[in-house]
């Protein structure tokens, strides 16, 4: 998509350029390179012997493992956010909070005041894991809200989130969802308009960067209306990552759904037009379920060199494959996605080589956070980064996971001393559980996958019970 777009001059930085290195068009998705033995790398690390959940309270071992066998039954997560509406009107609200705080909420959440989330980044630290915030802020097609006031609010909120994250660490990052800040119609729209090439050459990185400046562009595809908006959320958008990028905070852009995604990229670039030039601060998400993401990646990677900016990326599966499929039948339009979970591993681990063949030759002119559960990528990122001489803790190359999942994973990961985060939303019970719920709905695979994670635990739970060592 956005080899449409017009460049920038290279007048900021001189890079090397990419074409010394050969970026693939497509890797052929039949063949795939070996991982590492499943559990074990070369280094000595081990997800399989569940030794770092002895950092863990008895009460956190038991709330794993019943919030995990809850997740385990696909009817209940479909039905939960009816199942606490129920539990809320028999219970009242104040006891209702009690126990979403002592258990979903207590799990996968970092807390509402400034003292629990400040708490619980710290608490993270010690365990060698980064804490990477997430405002649970985001908006679908017909959620327009009315006027300027909830997107400007946000932006006051979000400038609260890059303040919170900023302090007591290195390296600190922060997710963000443009549509938290810009309509998701709009971005639906100027979607369909960068299909016509005429519309999206207009839709240039350069003219988004002007208005980010603060001039008055119009867009002759927009309404009146829709140019306002689209005015001012380019203009709080570059407060967001400008305001960022001075407190040492990287951003990274989260990817949402393929109707309003190129719209997304697009703004997203025209951040780090502004921000990336000498390092990456703004990062955009890669949805490895999608056919097009390996050439998406491809694109911008190429589409970034000829700007001359740094690019950091987050790599990810994607999490609304359920619901990307079900438009896609509806609408008779094919369907976005690979067609099974190997397709998905294949293409993941192509984008990923990519990336840290990147890195080993220009070092921090790339970043990538290795977003997943899967141990298997863990493993085989681990292993490519001895193999091109990428230091483990450099923070070049990082490692995520959600608050509350995969802890065998993240924590063991941050005893070896790599860059390891997790992704914390914050803010109080009402705010956040809905969130909570969308997610567990979209990630069902991911949940019902934390069998192994289960298993650990109990025999963490049966070490303390019977004293063993």
């Amino acid at each position: 998509m956005l080899t449409l777009v017009a460049p920038l001059r290279r007048d900021v930085l001189r890079l090397p350029s990419l074409c010394c290195l050969s970026l693939p068009r497509r890797a052929p998705l039949s063949h795939s390179v070996p991982y590492t033995t499943l559990g074990t790398s070369g280094d000595g690390i081990n997800f399989d012997d569940g030794k770092v959940f002895r950092m863990k309270s008895n009460w956190e071992i038991l709330r794993g493992l019943l919030i995990f066998r809850f997740c385990s039954f696909p009817t209940l997560v479909n039905n939960s956010l009816k199942i606490m509406k129920f539990g809320r009107r028999i219970v009242g609200q104040r006891l209702f909070e009690v126990v979403m705080r002592a258990s979903v909420y207590g799990q996968f959440v970092a807390g509402e005041s400034l003292s629990e989330i400040q708490q619980c980044m710290e608490k993270l630290r010690k365990m060698g894991i980064c804490p990477m915030l997430a405002v649970p802020i985001e908006e679908d097609v017909g959620e327009d809200k009315s006027g300027e006031v909830w997107y400007s609010k946000n932006l006051d909120t979000m400038q609260r989130c890059v303040d919170i994250s900023s302090v007591g660490g290195s390296r600190s990052m922060m997710q963000l969802k443009i549509t938290a800040l810009m309509s998701a119609d709009l971005c639906k729209k100027i979607t369909v308009c960068l299909r016509d090439p005429v519309l999206a050459k207009e839709m240039s990185i350069e003219k988004l960067t002007t208005v980010m400046n603060g001039q008055n562009n119009l867009f002759s595809c927009l309404t009146e209306p829709e140019n306002q908006h689209f005015q001012a959320s380019l203009q709080r958008l570059s407060c967001i990552g400008q305001y960022a990028k001075d407190h040492g905070v990287r951003v990274l852009v989260d990817a949402e759904y393929t109707y309003i995604n190129p719209a997304l990229t697009l703004v997203t670039m025209a951040m780090m037009a502004q921000c990336n030039q000498l390092e990456p601060w703004i990062w955009n998400t890669y949805q490895c379920y999608l056919k097009e993401s390996y050439d998406l990646l491809c694109q911008d990677v190429a589409f970034a060199d000829r700007l001359g900016i740094c690019f950091g990326v987050k790599l990810v599966r994607g999490a609304y494959m359920n619901k990307e499929r079900k438009l896609a039948k509806e609408k008779g339009y094919k369907d976005p996605i690979n067609p099974d979970w190997e397709t998905t591993n294949r293409s993941y681990q192509h984008s990923l080589d990519m990336m840290l063949e990147l890195i080993g030759k220009y070092g921090n002119r790339y970043n990538i956070i290795v977003a997943s559960h899967n141990e298997e990528s863990v493993l085989h990122a681990m292993q490519r980064m001895r193999e091109l001489n990428i230091p483990q803790n450099g923070g070049v190359v990082c490692f995520g996971q959600l608050l509350g999942m995969c802890d065998h994973i993240s924590l063991t990961l941050g005893q070896a001393g790599y860059a390891i985060y997790k992704s914390i939303p914050y803010g109080s019970v009402d705010d956040v559980v809905p969130y909570l719920v969308r997610r567990a709905q979209e990630n069902q695979t991911v949940l019902q996958g934390i069998r192994k994670e289960r298993d650990l635990l109990r025999k963490e739970l049966r070490r303390r019970i019977f004293r063993r060592n």
